[in-house]
């Protein structure tokens, strides 16, 4: 039960670095006393997510209790080439350098508000790197120690999507309020999806919202 609660406990401490430093309070005590810091801010939040990784993974590793639960191989193998490959294929979508930080440190400059990205993915699941995140979690083989890493990292994915989503709809309104109608968050349903012409509507809404009276 120790080594459990020294993996749950890891997880939480991660989730709860990580939402922080993703949000603006972070940001804004940043520009108040390391305003230098602001055009390398997406870079370092990258690199300590990253690192931030390394213990609750290596608990897990370390003390990984009873095996559970095996998956044959024409699930397990398939499931983890769709998350992978759907993850690099939705890069295509977003300015790589951007992403990664490096664009902002190189021009001295923060990073600026992109507009609403609806990939082919982003058409089916709010939060297409979540799902392949979750698909690719809970297909692999369970023991005690993953099973517990699975369920903390579930639900901190199942908070994290509902706090990105209030950022969101400050950001681009109605636009995301009609697409969160349309789309389901993380599980694909039959009929709950976007045509390429409905998403490109949707973000050019985002871009040109109408006048509020």
């Amino acid at each position: 039960m120790t080594d459990l609660a020294g993996i749950v406990l890891a997880w939480i401490l991660y989730g709860a670095i990580h939402s922080w430093l993703a949000g603006e309070s972070c940001k804004a005590w940043v520009a108040r006393h390391w305003p230098q810091l602001l055009p390398a801010y997406r870079l370092l939040y990258n690199l300590l997510a990253l690192l931030s990784l390394l213990p609750p993974l290596w608990l897990t590793a370390r003390h990984p209790g009873a095996a559970l639960w095996h998956w044959p191989g024409w699930i397990a193998w398939p499931a983890a080439v769709v998350a992978v490959v759907g993850y690099l294929w939705s890069l295509r979508w977003y300015d790589g350098l951007d992403f990664l930080g490096l664009r902002q440190w190189r021009q001295g400059r923060m990073a600026m508000a992109e507009g609403l990205v609806l990939s082919p993915l982003h058409r089916h699941v709010r939060h297409p790197w979540y799902a392949l995140g979750l698909l690719l979690l809970w297909t692999r083989d369970l023991n005690v120690a993953w099973l517990t890493s699975a369920l903390v990292i579930t639900v901190y994915l199942l908070i994290g999507s509902r706090l990105e989503e209030r950022k969101l709809l400050r950001l681009y309104g109605e636009a995301y309020r009609r697409y969160r109608q349309r789309v389901p968050a993380l599980v694909p349903l039959p009929g709950r999806c976007l045509s390429a012409r409905e998403a490109a509507d949707l973000q050019g809404l985002a871009r040109h919202p109408p006048a509020s009276h």
